[in-house]
């Protein structure tokens, strides 16, 4: 059996932690403490691949790191051509359910990986097409109150309360929690690091 290899994941996203951990691996996290609102990018997809990738970097230089496979992610929501990341506050997260119920949207999350061993990078982007249900005022300023849509990208989840908001999704359902369990396996390849060697 091959070596266990260190695993870092630079997020503080309970989601992609929860993801990773279903999935057998159990990384360590470091926030890479990255302003995200200072990037910019040509496209909402080129954005998720910068902001992932920055995190990543931030993470991997850091002492703590060393030896380890750092993980990067993040998540933008592209909606009617704007880049939405997470509301401001609640009555941004409001209008932005106003807009969006009844309608579709793209979640795109990048992901970065390097190998701090040999310095190896490869990242890519996954996209995932959301369908929102037609929620009703009520639903949706209930929803705000609870406090979940202020914390993630695009203000919604499907694996948490926002789930019955969201009629179905087109593509990796992982994409939209945060990290692509597919797309991580080929990056991992790409650094001659099988998944199977992260388990716990």
């Amino acid at each position: 059996m091959a070596d266990q290899v260190r695993f870092v994941l630079a997020s503080q996203s309970p989601a992609r932690l929860a993801s990773l951990r279903a999935a057998g691996l159990d990384p360590e996290v470091i926030v890479s403490g990255v302003d995200e609102s200072a990037v910019q990018a040509a496209d909402t997809a080129a954005l998720a691949g910068i902001l992932a990738r920055l995190k990543c970097e931030a993470v991997a230089g850091r002492d703590a790191a060393s030896g380890a496979v750092v993980l990067g992610c993040d998540s933008v929501l592209e909606f009617e051509r704007q880049t939405w990341g997470k509301p401001s506050g609640p009555a941004d997260a409001i209008a932005r359910w106003r807009r969006m119920r009844g309608r579709s949207g793209v979640l795109h999350t990048g992901h970065w990986l390097i190998d701090t061993r040999n310095d190896a990078a490869v990242g890519a982007v996954a996209s995932t097409t959301v369908r929102f249900a037609e929620v009703t005022d009520d639903e949706i300023e209930a929803y705000v109150a609870t406090g979940e849509p202020l914390q993630v990208a695009g203000a919604f989840t499907i694996d948490g309360r926002g789930g019955p908001f969201v009629s179905g999704v087109d593509g990796d359902p992982g994409t939209v929690v945060g990290v692509s369990l597919p797309l991580l396996r080929t990056l991992l390849a790409g650094l001659d690091v099988p998944i199977t060697t992260l388990w716990r």
